[in-house]
């Protein structure tokens, strides 16, 4: 019988359990996929612990993914039987050898993308699409500063920006990521723990400030990136792997330049089908024409995914990590 992760309550790592687990048969309207890489991201931990909660325990975890198509339920026409596909978002249930999941949320790959760099950029990269095209629509000398550069969003939204003719800040924990960071495009690299980043992108950008900030980061940056903007700059504040951001008195974004704030999702910018396939076809050209290389530096077996989360959490990862089924 077919594998995956689940879980039974919420807590560490160690909840996830690698046990027997039967997809079934796909239902009407969804497909059986044969998934060759799992993508692992911070939503899956949040997931896990329960600061976002998943609908109903137990459960599979995980939100992105990339195999082949093995089975159709009734009146699938998105895709067929062969096909190769990749996902990001909801329903969650990635961490499996075998899933059913609505075929409307399936894209099919191009030849040149294999499966495991899929897995590895659909949540990341089309998150970095709806921050660089839909909070704010960056454009040629535009300045912005992204927290967690050298990150899986961050490494993909520092190509991008710069392909875009964006100058680049971002902040990093090591020199070793402020290396990788400054490869992907960064044109400024910030040590977070050895200076202000506030001071720094202030004086980089002669304390005009930059368009926009995006922050993933959360609680422990969240009131000093304000401070990083221009007048009327927008904060986008999408993750928060420092915990919560406390609730905010709207008056100080007044106070601060009248700012513009956002917290947005994946899922309602791919909510409607021709949005996700736009995502979707923008990422995939522009990792087609080079401008935007994925960046696949850690790969473990599915089995072990707490030790993966567990990696993930202590900040030793970079870039883009998957986890590999054995599904022979």
């Amino acid at each position: 019988m077919p594998k995956a992760i689940r879980i039974y309550e919420t807590g560490g790592p160690e909840v996830l359990r690698w046990e027997e687990f039967d997809p079934g048969k796909p239902g009407a309207g969804e497909a059986l996929v044969r998934h060759e890489a799992v993508g692992l991201n911070f939503i899956d931990v949040y997931h896990r612990t329960g600061l976002y909660p998943l609908p109903s325990l137990p459960a599979v975890p995980g939100m992105e993914g990339a195999g082949i198509v093995e089975q159709l339920g009734d009146g699938v026409t998105e895709v067929s039987v062969g096909d190769r596909v990749a996902y990001a978002g909801i329903p969650p249930g990635a961490y499996a050898q075998l899933r059913c999941i609505p075929a409307h949320r399936l894209v099919k790959l191009p030849d040149d993308i294999p499966t495991r760099q899929a897995a590895a950029m659909m949540l990341q990269g089309m998150t970095a699409r709806y921050l660089l095209r839909g909070c704010y629509d960056v454009k040629k000398d535009d300045v912005i500063l992204i927290h967690a550069a050298a990150g899986g969003v961050g490494s993909i939204v520092c190509q991008w920006a710069k392909h875009l003719g964006a100058t680049v800040i971002g902040t990093v924990g090591s020199p070793e990521k402020a290396e990788l960071a400054r490869a992907n495009g960064c044109d400024y690299s910030i040590l977070y723990n050895d200076e202000d980043f506030t001071a720094r992108t202030r004086e980089i950008t002669g304390q005009d400030g930059v368009n926009v900030v995006y922050d993933s980061v959360g609680q422990a940056t969240f009131i000093k990136s304000l401070d990083c903007l221009r007048p009327m700059g927008m904060m986008v504040s999408f993750g928060q792997a420092s915990g919560p951001v406390s609730p905010l008195d709207l008056s100080v974004l007044a106070a601060k330049g009248s700012l513009f704030l956002t917290r947005p999702s994946l899922m309602t910018y791919t909510a409607k089908r021709e949005d996700l396939l736009a995502h979707a076809a923008d990422l995939f050209a522009v990792v087609q024409s080079g401008a935007v290389k994925i960046a696949v530096n850690q790969s473990y077996p599915l089995a072990e995914a707490a030790r993966a989360h567990r990696d993930l959490e202590a900040r030793k990862t970079t870039a883009a990590t998957i986890l590999v089924p054995e599904n022979r």
